[in-house]
Protein backbone atom coordinates (compact mmCIF):
# COMPACT_ATOMS: atom_id res chain seq x y z
CA UNK A 1 0.00 0.00 0.00
CA UNK A 2 1.26 3.47 -0.97
CA UNK A 3 2.17 6.16 1.38
CA UNK A 4 -0.12 9.07 1.87
CA UNK A 5 1.48 12.73 0.26
CA UNK A 6 0.59 16.00 1.39
CA UNK A 7 -1.79 16.75 -1.69
CA UNK A 8 -3.82 13.73 -1.25
CA UNK A 9 -6.67 14.47 1.60
CA UNK A 10 -9.35 15.79 0.81
CA UNK A 11 -11.23 18.50 3.44
CA UNK A 12 -13.41 16.30 4.53
CA UNK A 13 -10.56 13.78 5.06
CA UNK A 14 -8.65 16.51 7.25
CA UNK A 15 -11.30 17.19 9.02
CA UNK A 16 -11.76 13.23 10.08
CA UNK A 17 -7.87 13.13 11.05
CA UNK A 18 -8.31 16.26 13.47
CA UNK A 19 -11.69 14.59 14.68
CA UNK A 20 -9.56 11.54 15.27
CA UNK A 21 -6.41 13.24 17.08
CA UNK A 22 -8.83 15.55 19.36
CA UNK A 23 -10.71 12.06 20.64
CA UNK A 24 -7.68 10.50 21.09
CA UNK A 25 -5.97 13.74 23.35
CA UNK A 26 -9.57 13.23 25.18
CA UNK A 27 -9.44 10.05 25.73
CA UNK A 28 -6.10 10.22 26.81
CA UNK A 29 -6.24 13.12 29.06
CA UNK A 30 -10.17 11.74 30.87
CA UNK A 31 -9.76 8.02 30.98
CA UNK A 32 -6.18 7.34 31.01
CA UNK A 33 -6.32 5.15 27.93
CA UNK A 34 -4.65 5.15 24.76
CA UNK A 35 -7.50 5.37 21.60
CA UNK A 36 -6.36 2.97 18.42
CA UNK A 37 -9.05 3.64 15.89
CA UNK A 38 -9.79 0.89 13.45
CA UNK A 39 -8.39 1.73 10.08
CA UNK A 40 -11.03 -0.13 8.06
CA UNK A 41 -13.75 2.67 9.53
CA UNK A 42 -12.25 5.09 7.68
CA UNK A 43 -11.77 6.33 3.68
CA UNK A 44 -8.56 4.34 1.82
CA UNK A 45 -6.79 7.65 2.22
CA UNK A 46 -6.76 7.46 6.09
CA UNK A 47 -5.81 3.62 6.21
CA UNK A 48 -2.82 4.21 4.17
CA UNK A 49 0.67 4.99 5.84
CA UNK A 50 1.41 8.66 6.75
CA UNK A 51 4.03 10.99 8.33
CA UNK A 52 1.80 13.29 10.67
CA UNK A 53 2.43 15.99 13.56
CA UNK A 54 -0.24 17.26 15.84
CA UNK A 55 0.02 20.51 17.35
CA UNK A 56 -1.80 21.09 20.28
CA UNK A 57 -2.53 25.60 20.88
CA UNK A 58 -4.57 26.84 24.12
CA UNK A 59 -5.77 29.99 23.81
CA UNK A 60 -3.59 30.86 20.76
CA UNK A 61 -0.28 29.54 22.80
CA UNK A 62 1.56 26.34 21.24
CA UNK A 63 0.72 23.49 24.34
CA UNK A 64 2.39 20.66 22.03
CA UNK A 65 3.80 19.53 18.93
CA UNK A 66 4.53 15.50 18.24
CA UNK A 67 4.67 13.79 15.01
CA UNK A 68 6.97 11.81 12.45
CA UNK A 69 8.77 12.23 9.91
CA UNK A 70 8.63 9.09 8.29
CA UNK A 71 4.93 6.95 7.13
CA UNK A 72 5.25 3.93 9.81
CA UNK A 73 1.75 2.98 10.30
CA UNK A 74 -2.13 3.81 9.22
CA UNK A 75 -2.19 7.94 8.88
CA UNK A 76 -5.66 7.73 11.31
CA UNK A 77 -3.75 5.84 13.49
CA UNK A 78 -0.52 7.57 13.99
CA UNK A 79 -2.78 11.15 13.90
CA UNK A 80 -4.51 9.52 16.97
CA UNK A 81 -0.86 8.23 18.39
CA UNK A 82 1.10 11.35 17.73
CA UNK A 83 -2.00 13.70 19.13
CA UNK A 84 -1.40 11.31 22.74
CA UNK A 85 1.76 12.03 22.36
CA UNK A 86 1.62 15.97 21.98
CA UNK A 87 -1.02 15.60 25.19
CA UNK A 88 2.03 13.78 27.59
CA UNK A 89 5.21 13.66 25.90
CA UNK A 90 6.58 16.82 24.32
CA UNK A 91 9.25 17.61 26.46
CA UNK A 92 8.83 21.37 26.17
CA UNK A 93 5.15 21.30 28.50
CA UNK A 94 3.91 19.27 31.28
CA UNK A 95 1.07 16.69 30.58
CA UNK A 96 -2.49 18.19 29.69
CA UNK A 97 -4.40 18.13 32.40
CA UNK A 98 -8.27 17.50 32.24
CA UNK A 99 -9.35 21.18 33.00
CA UNK A 100 -6.85 22.55 29.58
CA UNK A 101 -9.49 20.65 27.47
CA UNK A 102 -11.98 23.29 26.95
CA UNK A 103 -10.37 25.45 24.48
CA UNK A 104 -8.09 23.07 23.41
CA UNK A 105 -6.99 23.27 19.62
CA UNK A 106 -5.64 20.30 17.97
CA UNK A 107 -4.03 20.85 14.68
CA UNK A 108 -3.03 17.64 12.19
CA UNK A 109 0.16 18.16 9.45
CA UNK A 110 0.24 15.49 7.08
CA UNK A 111 3.82 15.38 5.57
CA UNK A 112 4.78 15.01 2.05
CA UNK A 113 7.55 12.64 1.83
CA UNK A 114 11.14 13.89 2.73
CA UNK A 115 12.85 15.65 -0.57
CA UNK A 116 16.41 15.49 -0.25
CA UNK A 117 18.43 18.42 -1.19
CA UNK A 118 21.77 19.86 -1.63
CA UNK A 119 22.88 22.78 -0.98
CA UNK A 120 27.11 24.30 -0.57
CA UNK A 121 26.62 26.11 3.05
CA UNK A 122 24.12 27.88 5.32
CA UNK A 123 23.38 31.47 3.01
CA UNK A 124 22.51 29.23 0.42
CA UNK A 125 20.28 27.03 2.41
CA UNK A 126 18.27 30.09 3.34
CA UNK A 127 18.31 31.36 -0.11
CA UNK A 128 17.26 27.69 -1.12
CA UNK A 129 13.98 27.95 0.91
CA UNK A 130 10.55 28.66 -0.58
CA UNK A 131 8.78 30.73 2.48
CA UNK A 132 5.45 29.94 3.30
CA UNK A 133 5.56 26.25 1.34
CA UNK A 134 8.90 24.51 2.96
CA UNK A 135 8.94 22.64 6.15
CA UNK A 136 12.90 21.72 6.80
CA UNK A 137 14.20 18.53 8.09
CA UNK A 138 17.88 19.35 8.99
CA UNK A 139 20.41 16.44 10.46
CA UNK A 140 24.12 17.01 11.44
CA UNK A 141 24.91 14.09 14.10
CA UNK A 142 23.25 14.25 17.51
CA UNK A 143 21.57 17.25 16.37
CA UNK A 144 18.13 17.24 14.41
CA UNK A 145 15.35 19.48 14.13
CA UNK A 146 12.45 20.35 11.94
CA UNK A 147 10.09 23.36 11.68
CA UNK A 148 6.42 22.53 9.87
CA UNK A 149 6.09 24.84 7.24
CA UNK A 150 3.57 26.47 9.67
CA UNK A 151 6.05 28.04 11.37
CA UNK A 152 6.45 30.37 8.66
CA UNK A 153 3.71 32.37 9.97
CA UNK A 154 5.60 33.26 12.51
CA UNK A 155 9.07 33.51 10.93
CA UNK A 156 8.68 35.23 7.67
CA UNK A 157 12.07 36.22 6.79
CA UNK A 158 14.21 32.90 5.63
CA UNK A 159 17.20 34.17 7.49
CA UNK A 160 14.88 34.21 10.80
CA UNK A 161 13.38 30.83 10.00
CA UNK A 162 16.51 28.73 9.67
CA UNK A 163 18.48 30.68 12.52
CA UNK A 164 15.69 29.47 14.63
CA UNK A 165 15.86 25.85 13.65
CA UNK A 166 19.91 25.90 14.25
CA UNK A 167 18.91 26.43 17.51
CA UNK A 168 16.16 24.33 18.17
CA UNK A 169 18.78 21.62 16.91
CA UNK A 170 21.63 22.95 18.83
CA UNK A 171 23.49 24.00 16.58
CA UNK A 172 25.62 27.52 16.85
CA UNK A 173 24.31 30.21 14.60
CA UNK A 174 25.38 30.49 10.77
CA UNK A 175 27.81 27.29 11.74
CA UNK A 176 27.55 24.28 8.74
CA UNK A 177 28.86 20.71 10.31
CA UNK A 178 30.83 18.35 7.87
CA UNK A 179 28.14 15.68 6.68
CA UNK A 180 25.10 17.90 7.01
CA UNK A 181 21.84 16.80 5.52
CA UNK A 182 18.56 18.44 4.76
CA UNK A 183 15.11 17.89 3.74
CA UNK A 184 12.30 19.65 2.66
CA UNK A 185 8.49 18.57 2.19
CA UNK A 186 5.32 20.51 2.33
CA UNK A 187 2.45 19.66 4.52
CA UNK A 188 -1.55 19.93 4.71
CA UNK A 189 -3.00 20.90 7.38
CA UNK A 190 -6.55 20.22 8.96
Amino acid sequence: MSEVTSDDLSAAELRALADVAHQAVITAVRDRRRDVPEPGDFPEALRRPGAVFVTLRRDGQLRGCVGTMSPVMPLVQAAADRARAAAFDDPRFQPVRPAELDGLAVEVSVLSPMEGFTVGGYDELVGALRPGVDGLLVEAGRHRATFLPAVWDELKDPADFVDALWRKAGMPSRSWPAGIATWRYHAQHS
